[in-house]
């Protein structure tokens, strides 16, 4: 009886250590996931230039392997960072082209339009006045002096935090480039290293799921080229047989904003009505009513569309990554919202895949 009592109750030391250890264990536990989350949480800013720059290595990748193949009869390869290089001129270079083309059609059109906004101002009020929306006519600079009290400073505020802005943004597009180009260079060496923590039997999917993930984002990223080519070039059609001034610039900026989703249309639509503005009201309605109907078809049939087929990500969830993603980040999230859906997918399916096998190999 004796032993029997004094075996229960060692027993129940042991239980007691047994619980109290698991419990320890499971507090550091979640202690260390909550630091982990938190220090993710505060380091967004940093993942996110992280994470855009993979994708746009894994953009290029492909680019960058063709370039670098051996050519000529001494069969020699081109260096890795050469190709790399050739890659970020023709970007710069078609950048500068661009901006040459661009900027003083567009610093032309800004002085026509700033010395008729005082005529095009007292049309808008004689409509106003005509329809019974206004009492009397003044000029532009009473419209001015009579802001609300308090714009002055806020314009000055809102000044300085736009140039803050492009400042940041500059020096996130110059550490995304840099970043880049180096995830390029050592894109090999570092996913041996990462791949060399794996089973073997995990090293197949792994290798399988990132050229398929490689082979999305490269897909995607094509696919907005060829978007913008599209929108751009249905824009100056549309512009040039209805008489749009500097059609060509104006269609330009549509294809821009086509790389940036939601927000490039409309701003490629309010440049192109603007400019029509300064021509008659009558084209600006009419330029207005073509980009509306012309982005809904964007919206609606061309993008789904062309991503199914590019990317292989269907219609439904392409419109669903892109408003959940505009949800959480904004104009940053819709952008990531495609590549980010195809890289998710890949890895679905390989988890899937690796479930089945594993199933079958148990059977």
């Amino acid at each position: 009886y004796v032993d029997v009592r004094l075996h229960a109750q060692l027993s129940a030391v042991i239980a007691d250590r047994e619980f109290t250890r698991r419990m320890v264990r499971t507090v550091l536990t979640v202690a260390a996931v909550v630091l982990i989350v938190a220090t993710l949480y505060a380091a967004r800013e940093a993942l996110m230039l992280i994470y855009v720059s993979a994708l746009i290595a894994m953009g290029f990748s492909p680019l960058v392997r063709v370039i670098e193949r051996r050519k000529g009869k001494t069969k020699r390869r081109v260096p890795r960072a050469l190709a790399i290089l050739v890659i970020y001129l023709a970007i710069i270079g078609v950048v500068v082209l661009l901006g040459v083309i661009v900027v003083p059609p567009l610093i032309d059109q800004a002085s026509t339009l700033w010395g008729k906004l005082p005529q095009e101002f007292k049309k808008l009020q004689a409509v106003l006045i005509k329809n019974k929306l206004l009492t009397h006519s003044i000029s532009l600079q009473e419209a001015v002096q009579n802001a609300p009290a308090g714009t002055g400073g806020n314009a000055v505020g809102t000044v300085l935090f736009a140039v803050w802005t492009v400042g940041g943004g500059i020096f996130g597009i110059i550490t995304i480039l840099i970043l880049s180009f180096y995830l390029l260079i050592e894109a090999e060496s570092l996913f041996k290293y990462f791949v060399g923590f794996l089973n073997e039997a995990h090293r197949a999917h792994v290798t399988t799921a990132s050229r398929e993930v490689v082979s999305k984002v490269s897909a995607w990223l094509r696919a907005q080229m060829l978007l913008a080519g599209v929108m751009g070039t249905f824009a100056a059609i549309g512009l040039g047989i209805m008489g749009e001034p500097f059609f060509y610039v104006v269609a330009l900026i549509a294809a821009i904003g086509e790389t940036v989703p939601i927000v490039g249309p409309i701003i490629g639509g309010t440049a192109a009505v603007a400019v029509a503005f300064t021509s008659s009201p009558k084209l600006a309605l009419e330029v207005g009513i073509y980009f509306l109907v012309l982005h809904q078809l964007e919206a609606n049939i061309l993008v789904p569309k062309i991503m199914e087929r590019r990317v292989g990500v269907s219609p439904v969830t392409v419109m669903v990554a892109l408003l959940i993603g505009g949800a959480l980040w904004g104009i940053v999230g819709a952008i990531l919202a495609i590549p980010t859906a195809a890289i998710l997918s890949v890895i679905v399916e390989e988890m899937s895949t690796g479930a089945d096998n594993h199933i079958v190999s148990a059977d």
